[in-house]
């Protein structure tokens, strides 16, 4: 057997070597080494300062404001100026994705909230709707509970929602709003939606308000009023639905009842409430908005005056 023999390797071999089998990253050259140029600290925007006058964060805005509450829907600079004008309250809905009988879709509580928060919103007049918090606390996942069931159900451990909130409160924080509110349509997000605001509360002792707004969720109250405007229930059909939530929902997007579909198939109703008169039906869909918002909104100029979150009012039925 021929004789083994090794060469010295040179450092520039070795060092090729070692890229090669990764375990050596090649230093660049002299030219390709310099340091990266600091980041401007007016920069905003996603961008450098230096690179465009749009991140600039004294920039003014080239376009004129957007007729939205949706902090999704503005741009950086649209909500860097709504809050300097004194929009300095936000609004976190939570929502859900569970089921509801045959006619309405999953994303029932999301719709709702679509119409209601901005109408909130518009109505308090300094405030801003953050995006609707579609995954909440819905059951377990394994084994399957609660609405987890039925198809179509996405779930959120507890913690996770809480932790969620959080996050979403401290971001909001960060950027100047001085009052953050949460709303819930669900009767799963109202505990988590509490303990957060209480546990922020004394965490940042007021700076911002932070207050959950239990207020909102009372479709009892909701019926009531609208038996006062002609909305008389004669039975249960003993489906997760009744005329207020649809009514809500059909104002957002009629799609999302199957408003079409139902009355083709002679099945416009909903505890004995029928929706066949789609003039009448409008109307009675602002009315439960506007009751809504109007509520909503007193509660929340009393959580602001209380600086937090106010006790818990008496439990009533939901959806």
């Amino acid at each position: 057997m021929p004789a083994m023999f090794t060469f010295p390797m040179s450092r520039t071999l070795l060092r090729r070597a070692l890229v090669a089998a990764g375990a050596l990253t090649l230093v660049s050259t002299a030219a390709d080494a310099q340091q990266p140029r600091p980041r401007d600290p007016r920069s905003m925007g996603g961008g450098n300062c230096a690179d465009n006058t749009y991140n600039c964060k004294d920039t003014p805005n080239p376009l004129p404001a957007p007729n939205t509450v949706w902090l999704e829907e503005m741009t950086w600079m649209d909500v860097r100026d709504a809050i300097a004008a004194g929009k300095k309250t936000v609004i976190v809905p939570t929502g859900g994705m569970e089921p509801n009988g045959p006619w309405l879709v999953t994303g029932k509580h999301n719709y709702v909230l679509h119409t209601n928060c901005d109408a909130i919103a518009r109505k308090l007049g300094n405030a801003l709707c953050a995006p609707i918090v579609k995954f909440v606390p819905e059951g377990s996942y394994d084994p399957p509970s609660g609405h987890m069931t039925s198809p179509g159900t996405i779930t959120a451990r507890e913690g996770t929602f809480r932790a969620l909130l959080t996050d979403i409160a401290a971001s909001l924080k960060a950027h100047g709003f001085e009052t953050i509110i949460y709303i819930g349509d669900s009767g799963g997000n109202q505990a988590g939606q509490r303990a957060v605001a209480d546990s922020l509360t004394m965490l940042w002792k007021g700076a911002p308000i932070v207050a959950h707004v239990q207020e909102y969720y009372d479709y009892a109250s909701v019926a009531k009023h609208m038996e006062s405007k002609g909305v008389h229930p004669s039975k249960a059909d003993g489906l997760h639905d009744d005329p207020e939530i649809s009514l809500n929902m059909f104002i957002d997007d009629p799609r999302s009842i199957r408003y079409d579909e139902r009355v083709k198939a002679g099945k416009a109703d909903i505890n004995g409430v029928s929706l066949t008169d789609r003039k009448k039906i409008t109307a009675w869909a602002k009315e439960v908005v506007a009751f809504r918002a109007q509520v909503t909104v007193d509660a929340i100029n009393k959580a602001i005056a209380n600086k937090g979150t106010l006790p818990a009012p008496p439990r009533t039925r939901g959806n």
